[in-house]
């Protein structure tokens, strides 16, 4: 391979939009499969795995206010951490609570309980997940009432705590007041005026009643303060939605998605398998030019098979008018890219041509060709050939070059072949390299072109030829073809057989490459066997690939 052929080989073919919808299609198999695998694990989910409800309890949290019938202060509604109380809700008090009212693991427990806390509200949302609805239900209250507790006892511990601050300090300031009272001079009622030291025991007296009255004041607003957290607005209750409620919608979404992943598997499938694709990209791959397409062989395209080999036969008749009993080698690395189609389909349109075909094929392609060849019979019945000789009948034709002449290109009736008749010896008379005697004085000496008698095997082994229009096919093993006249090689695959490429090394070889079958390495490797053998290559022929 030479560098003009090696960077078309690595040439990345551009995918259109049109090959969105092409390779999904032309791929359905792997669509189909990973449809069918997604839809069957939605079915296995539906129908194997218990379903699973879902109880959702409603907390309302508050902040902890002294006067709650007071309008609060700016951002007073606003003071609570919802990250804290997330905290809470999901500590160990809360799950190991639940867990005993549940009798479950608290594992368990937390696995199946979730708190969400929407953004910019004081609301808890506790989720609890189980596969018997009660049991949701009773989880998911169990689990906001047992975190309003939670929440409940902690306030209580700080209030008390608070409190015992508020006495400690109370009992100190009394001491104080109560010391300070103990000092004060017994006053004489019969003066008016206070001494100075008096009136400033008198002064801190005063105030420490004072003290002791605003922290008395402070532990009442304390001790009267509601330490509820909240309270539960929506408690969960039956009946509660399933994950098997939207079984169908699931199926569905199955569906879809595994449609959608198996396009996505089949892109990725097309980007991993290079093919042929197109006749430009077969034609850089090989370097030579492109006989033409034939579609695919079906029960409704026979017809357009043949005649799309009629077309290619023009391009072959060429070549046989300047190569004269050259075998023509059909070759393809695999059994599966329409071959034997080609061939058959070729040989017929050859036949229909006016040439007598020898089409050599291993044994196990005989039954394929007989068919293509009958039904291009039916297709083009027998025509009578020049002089009375039906398409069935062998004649004795003079060869030419060790070919009959009928068989050469642009056979047809041909002009005889006359000489000046010259005058010999009496009761001689020349004919066809022989002599023969008569009695006429007269008889003058004719030459004519000698005659090589055509090789015509015994009746018991001559294989039927089938009468295709104003030829015949006939079809011969691969090992045993004539070495002259028109011969088709039917070769067997060259990744398994290398009688094909042997063949090819004598005659010519026209390659057949399969549309979205043959792939780029495979029909660089025949094309490199070829070049190394030394054999000819006058160009390929496109299949329609599937079904072919």
């Amino acid at each position: 391979m030479d560098v003009t052929d090696a960077v078309a080989a690595s040439r990345q073919r551009v995918v259109g939009f049109a090959d969105v919808i092409r390779i999904p299609l032309r791929r359905w198999r792997i669509v189909l499969a990973t449809t069918a695998a997604v839809a069957l694990a939605v079915l296995g989910y539906l129908f194997f795995f218990p379903a699973t409800y879902q109880a959702t309890t409603v907390v309302v949290l508050r902040p902890v206010v002294t006067d709650p019938f007071t309008y609060p202060s700016s951002g007073a509604d606003r003071v609570i951490n919802m990250t804290a109380e997330n905290g809470v809700a999901m500590g160990n008090d809360v799950i190991d609570t639940t867990a005993r009212i549940l009798n479950r693991d608290p594992d368990e427990v937390r696995g199946a309980l979730t708190v969400e806390v929407p953004t910019g509200g004081q609301v808890l949302r506790f989720q609890y997940g189980d596969d018997a609805q009660d049991q949701a239900v009773t989880g998911a209250n169990a689990a906001a009432q047992t975190y309003l507790r939670v929440r409940e006892a902690i306030y209580q511990q700080q209030r008390s705590s608070l409190l015992l601050s508020y006495d400690s300090t109370i009992r100190q300031v009394n001491d104080q007041r109560k010391a300070a009272q103990k000092e004060l001079p017994s006053l004489d009622s019969s003066t008016d005026t206070v001494p100075p030291r008096t009136q400033a025991m008198l002064d801190q007296v005063g105030a420490l009643n004072d003290q002791v009255a605003q922290l008395a004041n402070q532990r009442a607003k304390i001790a009267s303060a509601d330490l509820s957290p909240g309270s539960i607005t929506a408690a969960a209750r039956a009946p509660l939605p399933s994950s098997h409620d939207a079984g169908l919608l699931y199926v569905v979404g199955g569906v879809l998605g595994g449609a959608l992943l198996g396009m996505v598997a089949a892109h990725a499938r097309e980007a991993l398998d290079r093919r042929i694709r197109s006749l430009d990209q077969a034609a850089d791959l090989i370097g030579v030019p492109a006989l033409g397409v034939v579609r695919s062989a079906g029960r409704r395209s026979e017809a357009a098979a043949a005649a799309d080999a009629r077309y290619v036969s023009l391009a072959i008749l060429k070549w046989i008018d300047r190569h004269p009993d050259r075998p023509l080698v059909l070759l393809s690395g695999r059994d599966d890219e329409g071959r034997s189609t080609v061939s058959g389909n070729l040989a017929a349109a050859l036949a229909e041509a006016g040439q007598r075909v020898w089409l050599a094929a291993p044994p196990e392609s005989h039954d394929a060709l007989r068919k293509i060849l009958d039904a291009a019979q039916k297709r083009t019945p027998p025509r009578s050939r020049p002089g009375g000789v039906t398409g069935g009948e062998t004649p004795a034709e003079p060869r030419l070059n060790g070919s009959p002449a009928g068989d050469r290109i642009g056979s047809g009736p041909r002009p005889a072949l006359t000489v000046p008749r010259v005058s010999g010896p009496a009761g001689r008379t020349a004919l066809a390299g022989a002599e023969t005697r008569t009695d006429d004085p007269e008889a003058t000496l004719v030459i004519e072109a000698p005659r090589t008698p055509v090789v015509v095997p015994p009746a018991g082994n001559r294989p039927a030829g089938v009468p295709v229009g104003a030829g015949e096919v006939t079809v011969c093993p691969l090992d045993d073809h004539p070495t002259e006249g028109v011969v088709v090689v039917d070769a067997p695959p060259s990744d398994t057989d290398e009688r094909g490429v042997r063949a090819a090394q004598s005659g010519v070889a026209v390659l057949v490459v399969a549309r979205d079958r043959t792939r780029n390495r495979e029909l660089t490797r025949l094309v490199d066997r070829l070049r190394s053998a030394g054999a000819q290559t006058v160009g390929f022929v496109l299949t329609g690939g599937r079904g072919a």
